[in-house]
């Protein structure tokens, strides 16, 4: 989120405050299995310390500063301190199997609609829990995009918009497939999520609320 720390509670909540329709948060796996929000694979970038998540426990991912003095939050503490719907991305497959773990507990169903650049993530996390709903996120891709979505059993493109053609979602729409183009955040882009009548869009500043509904 472009106003507050990414991937933090505060930036959560913010978005919930700005009322947006959804909000997107970004799933890893520590060393001791623990499933924590964050959108990188290491820690470098989004706070003070250095390495890779997978390499971290829990324990040692709470002692670094995600800015601003926040601490990189567990997957339920993001449940708990927000109530919007949620598209939680999984970063990891092997985060697939702790997430439905995590779902199914908490009866997140219609809750969490559930992401991935990842197609065989998308195919374990429906196949431990049926009905929920899925998105293939593709960042370099052309209109066969639309065919890895239906074979992962996906109802959801969520498309690099700066790659985004009519082709593509003809495609799509033909599929019956809903896209969301991410990332949006400059006028140009909204006006072609409108002038490609896409279901969605990503954003990380949720004043572009102003101009249309989206998720952050």
């Amino acid at each position: 989120m472009g106003v507050e720390p990414e991937n933090t509670l505060r930036s959560f909540v913010a978005a919930q405050q700005a009322g947006l329709d959804v909000i997107e948060l970004d799933l890893h796996l520590s060393k001791d299995g623990a499933l924590v929000v964050m959108h990188d694979a290491e820690v470098d970038r989004t706070t003070d310390g250095s390495g890779a998540i997978a390499d971290k426990t829990l324990a040692e991912l709470r002692t670094l500063d995600a800015g601003h003095g926040e601490r990189i939050p567990l997957f339920e503490e993001v449940l708990d301190a927000v109530d919007a719907p949620l598209q939680a991305e999984i970063k990891d497959a092997a985060a697939a199997r702790t997430l439905a773990e995590v779902m199914h507990r908490r009866d997140l169903l219609s809750r969490v609609e559930v992401l991935s650049f990842h197609d065989e993530a998308l195919t374990e996390v429906a196949r431990l829990v049926p009905g929920v709903r899925t998105a293939l996120v593709a960042d370099h891709y052309g209109p066969e995009v639309v065919g890895r979505a239906t074979a992962a059993g996906a109802a959801t493109l969520v498309l690099n918009i700066r790659r985004l053609t009519l082709e593509t979602v003809e495609h799509a729409r033909a599929a019956n497939l809903r896209i969301i183009g991410w990332v949006v955040n400059t006028l140009d882009q909204l006006r072609l999520v409108r002038a490609l009548e896409l279901d969605g869009a990503t954003t990380d500043y949720p004043e572009i609320k102003r101009t249309g509904r989206f998720t952050a």
